[in-house]
């Protein structure tokens, strides 16, 4: 199938997962509104909820605390399907933590451009010596 990962395709959603990236580590708020589709079928399941609804998951944006937001991305996969279909997973790792993060996400080019219908962040329990 040659509508799998077209580089410019994979491009786009790259420059967007970056500029999702660096709203999420300064906490730009109504940034992270944006990039999720304004629909009541938009979800968010994080590491300890779940989230449905463009609503809630704004309300939790809005209350999150704005500590320990700064991570490194240790891996990145993008996957695009035609011109307005991507996936991108992300493994990362905070500062001062062992466990590694996983984010997954379900992103849908609209009007609008590119949106995250659903996604989902988990972490792995850190590793025992």
């Amino acid at each position: 199938m040659n509508d799998i990962n077209r580089p410019e395709i994979v491009a786009e959603v790259r420059t967007e997962l970056e500029r999702y990236e660096t709203a999420l580590t300064g906490n730009d708020v109504a940034a992270l509104d944006g990039f999720f589709w304004s629909s009541a079928h938009a979800l968010r399941y994080g590491a300890t909820e779940n989230l449905y609804g463009h609503e809630a998951i704004a309300a939790f944006r809005a209350a999150r605390p704005a500590r320990n937001l700064q991570r490194v991305v240790l891996r990145t996969a993008i996957t695009t399907f035609g011109p307005d279909f991507a996936t991108a997973n992300l493994e990362f790792q905070r500062s001062g933590s062992a466990a590694t993060g996983r984010q997954s996400q379900t992103w849908v080019r609209f009007p609008e451009g590119w949106r995250i219908v659903a996604a989902h962040v988990s972490l792995l329990a850190e590793a025992k010596p």
